[in-house]
């Protein structure tokens, strides 16, 4: 009975997100080791916590594969509300880290509440959407009421501030948007709207600015001191780890030369320490997730499980393109951590969330093809 009920969830979905979540822990461990004897005296300080999110992410895991996605439906309003009012918490008793109050602490644990809107918005708006479709070609009654909770979130967001988190939320929005059939015409002024904001935020703090201009010459003398100096650090780690590295463990510019070596910037130490190899089996993974989250969205036959599919694949995707061009001078630096594989325990709830619910969906599609082909033989 076991096997049986087992059998139907996709196991290369599951498959590769715990390997790449175990293979995180592995390289985190390597990754912070220094730091940790340097803050805490303890080279396992990082390692540990993160032993524990997995454990707790597992058991979300679980849950949401067993946790019919249909009922999440229901429960978007109450994820919705419950956004906006932990965002507003995050706001009053939050923790500030890196000139960001985003943190709620707990003890010695703390969680980025944004990371968990991430997942509210996109149960939200493929429900909302969903059950649109009858008039979603109206821009003002088919598709903008949804979007007024988003800017509202957007807001809250910017208030910690965080704009790598609020513009992921908004790009993904975009997605569900553009999945849900609305109009090409609606979609660019859409489109432009968001760019402007994002944009009028992007330069609108010192910071934002230095990071802008360090990724395109990290090596200008006033930058190198700076925003570049991070991108400079990271080209040494993947110059020095060549096609299969320097060795697991053995990396020196996690040496307190790379700053966040095991959060923003661990490829950087997974490519010095394993080489292009080791940045190939994350990449593998990666792909793997995509394509069976896509498969799993295309083949479901509720539109509401299209777009919640397609809405986490594509967070889950895009988040890891902007970790790994921020890594690689490709793109601005936004502090948004690579998924399964960056430290941080509220990414890593989320993320094993998802591929549970994504797991879920999958199971109803086999299901719901199976009595399909019953019921048509009979």
């Amino acid at each position: 009975m076991i096997r049986k009920r087992y059998k139907d969830y996709d196991w290369w979905l599951i498959g590769a997100a715990i390997f790449l979540s175990l293979f995180g822990i592995i390289m985190i461990y390597s990754a912070s080791f220094p730091l940790a004897i340097d803050l805490y005296e303890n080279p396992s300080y990082f390692f540990v916590r993160q032993l524990i999110w997995f454990g707790t992410g597992s058991m979300l895991l679980l849950f949401f594969m067993h946790f019919r996605y249909s009922y999440l439906k229901k429960l978007s309003p109450v994820f919705l509300l419950g956004s906006v009012f932990i965002l507003l918490l995050v706001l009053v008793v939050g923790r500030e880290v890196n000139g960001a109050k985003s943190w709620i602490a707990f003890g010695s644990f703390s969680i980025q509440p944004a990371e968990f809107v991430k997942l509210a918005v996109i149960i939200y708006l493929a429900q909302v959407y969903s059950q649109k479709q009858a008039y979603i070609n109206k821009f003002i009654s088919g598709v903008i009421p949804p979007l007024v909770a988003v800017v509202f979130i957007f807001s809250l967001i910017m208030l910690q501030p965080d704009l790598g988190t609020a513009a992921a939320i908004l790009m993904t929005s975009g997605i569900i948007v553009f999945l849900s059939g609305a109009k090409m015409r609606h979609l660019a002024v859409l489109a432009g709207l968001s760019f402007s904001v994002i944009s009028y935020f992007a330069i609108s703090e010192p910071y934002r600015i230095q990071r802008l201009t360090a990724f395109q010459d990290p090596f200008e003398m006033a930058e190198a001191a700076g925003g570049g100096y991070q991108l400079i650090q990271a080209y040494v780690a993947f110059a020095h780890g060549g096609l299969t590295g320097v060795g697991l463990g053995q990396s020196v510019q996690k040496m307190h030369f790379l700053p966040e070596p095991h959060t923003d910037f661990i490829l950087a130490v997974i490519s010095e320490e394993l080489g292009f190899l080791g940045i190939g089996f994350v990449l593998v993974c990666l792909t793997i997730i995509a394509w069976r989250g896509v498969l799993i969205g295309a083949r479901s036959t509720h539109t509401f499980g299209t777009l919640l599919a397609f809405g986490l694949v594509f967070q889950l995707v895009s988040q890891a393109v902007v970790n790994a061009g921020a890594a690689t001078g490709l793109l601005p630096i936004t502090g948004l951590p690579f998924p399964f594989v960056s430290y941080g325990g509220s990414s890593l709830l989320v993320s094993l969330s998802a591929i549970g619910i994504l797991a879920n969906i999958s199971r109803v599609n086999k299901i719901e093809k199976k009595s399909k082909v019953k019921t048509e033989a009979a």
